[in-house]
């Protein structure tokens, strides 16, 4: 479950997956979904779904990389991954062997914005399973040998990671964006962040923040509710208490105009990331939103900036633009990859058709298609046990209501060319953004002025 933490790696998975959807697909029927309440205060969806003899259980702590304390980028990770390393009675090896004979898969970890707790499992070893994921998040063996091992597999991930030139670029932007506060960092932190982190952080980390009384329990599968939520009380009435509610962090505010931030590596292709802070998911706008950026750059091929950047001027090897909406403002960013010394004619590119995107409506076409399309996929969401699971996680996490699933496709096709351009004009900001390159800067020779001129419309026309 673990999510990549560099924002350039999420992006390009996200656009692979878009690219595999397949338009055309029936509209998807609502999910029935039962909600109630723990006595331990925790929130139970249940969706009974009893074709096949399977239960997926995911369980969501307000324990995400946005609570790792200052200097301490890393912890949530970590934190989740050592949980998963057996109880105080069980060892991590004996534990794993549990599972595995049962055939069943259980596992931790941490996002942006939460910590999501599982497993999935054949209807007959339900409760087997259930327990030993309560064991771990009840009574976790949080031992220092075990958190001295993670934290060594977390340090040499990182440094793997880090002699990507793309990972790079994401963490440049991240920490461009927003500096010192919840955002700035990867989840897994960083080498330097994630070798100081000290055990008792963990164990700290875990009694604050791994609270059933803030917490989401999803389950789909051949289930009754009733039972089910029985099943749990008496399973997991533990850890109780609640996380205070987190401010919303006041990010830094980027200079006027482009900010220009070079990397200088020894590559051969230019890793281009330019954006600013975007939108949270509860905004209202966020499905206006989501078809201009179809549009502009999150429709893989079929976008504006796959057209012109790639196809028709071959500038690009990939090219595409992602709201990364999440508790509080995530990012914007295109994400591009192209020639070192084709880096600047294709950035002006994209600022070019960010301008257009703002000062002439789309074609009809171009609406249609963006409507069919995120209709269309939208039942591939909700297509599998464990993303019904995630899907449910989703409703309750960020307000979206039980009948959602019902709701979406008229939320998408409401929109209207006059939306796409009105929130291109609010929400896209070419004259005040960040632009990160990493590339062989003597052969790139990034043009900082005229690329300046061009985010301020001041020059290179259409």
């Amino acid at each position: 479950m673990r999510r990549h933490a560099q924002i350039l790696k999420v992006l390009a998975i996200g656009c692979l997956a878009l690219a595999a959807l397949v338009v055309g697909v029936t509209r998807a029927h609502a999910l029935e979904i039962k909600r109630m309440t723990m006595s331990n205060g925790a929130t139970l969806l249940v969706s009974e779904e009893h074709q096949l003899p399977m239960v997926t259980v995911l369980i969501a702590f307000d324990a995400g990389a946005r609570h790792d304390p200052e200097g301490k980028a890393g912890l949530a990770t970590l934190t989740a991954q050592c949980i998963n390393q057996g109880t105080r009675e069980l060892s991590a090896s004996a534990f794993d062997e549990k599972v595995d004979f049962m055939g069943s898969s259980l596992s931790i970890g941490a996002s942006h914005d939460y910590a999501t707790a599982g497993f999935t499992s054949l209807k007959k070893y339900e409760k087997d399973t259930l327990g030993l994921l309560a064991g771990i998040l009840t009574n976790p063996g949080l031992r220092d040998a075990d958190i001295e091992r993670k934290r060594a597999e977390q340090v040499a991930g990182i440094k793997a990671e880090e002699e990507e030139p793309g990972y790079v670029a994401g963490v440049a932007f991240a920490k461009g964006l927003y500096g010192n506060t919840p955002y700035g960092d990867p989840t897994a932190g960083t080498s330097d962040s994630v070798a100081k982190l000290t055990a008792d952080d963990v164990r700290k980390f875990y009694r604050d923040y791994y609270k059933l009384g803030s917490a989401v329990i999803a389950v789909a599968g051949d289930v009754q509710a009733d039972e089910v939520k029985a099943l749990l009380e008496k399973e997991l009435p533990g850890p109780t208490g609640t996380v205070p509610v987190q401010a919303e962090p006041q990010v830094p505010t980027l200079p006027a105009g482009l900010d220009v931030k070079l990397v200088d590596r020894n590559v051969q292709q230019a890793n281009v990331m330019l954006g600013f802070v975007g939108i949270e998911r509860s905004n209202p706008d966020f499905y206006k939103i989501q078809v201009m950026n179809y549009i502009l750059g999150g429709g893989v091929f079929a976008s504006r900036l796959m057209k012109t950047v790639r196809s028709k001027a071959g500038l690009a090897y990939h090219v595409s633009s992602v709201f990364d909406a999440r508790k509080f403002p995530g990012p914007f960013a295109v994400v591009l990859g192209t020639k070192n010394q084709s880096a600047n004619d294709a950035i002006k590119m994209v600022l070019q058709q960010m301008r257009q995107m703002q000062e002439s409506p789309v074609s009809d076409a171009e609406l249609d298609n963006a409507r069919k399309f995120l209709v269309g996929s939208f039942p591939l969401k909700i297509d599998r046990q464990g993303q019904k699971a995630s899907f449910m996680l989703e409703l309750e996490l960020y307000g979206l209501g039980l009948d959602y699933a019902d709701r979406y496709p008229k939320l998408i096709e409401s929109v209207t060319k006059q939306d796409v351009q009105d929130v291109a004009k609010k929400y896209l900001h070419p004259d005040n953004a960040l632009l990160v390159v990493v590339a062989d800067q003597h052969v790139a020779a990034i043009n900082t002025a005229m690329l300046s001129q061009t985010a301020a419309g001041t020059s290179g026309g259409k």
